[in-house]
């Protein structure tokens, strides 16, 4: 299982995810909160799934994200663990290890 490090960006404590929702097949919605009960910021997240990186070895045809373009495949493959595998990706949110089983937000296709 893989896990998220979430940093508070005012304290740099790590963060909890108090409660989730799946809002999409590739959305999730979720509540933080930091940690350190002094500082006690809390905020909305969004997890989202935008690009395919590699195709899936058993397909859902009804699963349609845009493939990756070159940088982001480099991005991907250059990122050590426990750091931002895009560009694009908001500051204080890492992955580790293995991608998440969380669903996030597409670019639908209307096809």
């Amino acid at each position: 299982m893989s896990t998220y490090k979430l940093v508070c960006p005012h304290c740099k404590s790590r963060m909890r995810i108090r409660t989730s929702e799946g809002r999409h097949i590739f959305l999730r919605v979720a509540y933080l909160q930091c940690t350190t009960e002094a500082c006690g910021w809390s905020v909305r997240a969004e997890f989202e799934m935008t690009h395919e990186l590699s195709p899936s070895g058993m397909p859902d045809p009804t699963v349609r994200l845009p493939c990756a373009g070159g940088e982001l495949r480099q991005a991907a493959l250059r990122a050590e663990p426990g750091q931002s595998k895009a560009p694009s990706e908001k500051r204080g949110v890492h992955r580790k290890g293995k991608a998440a089983s969380v669903p996030f937000a597409p670019q639908l296709s209307k096809a």
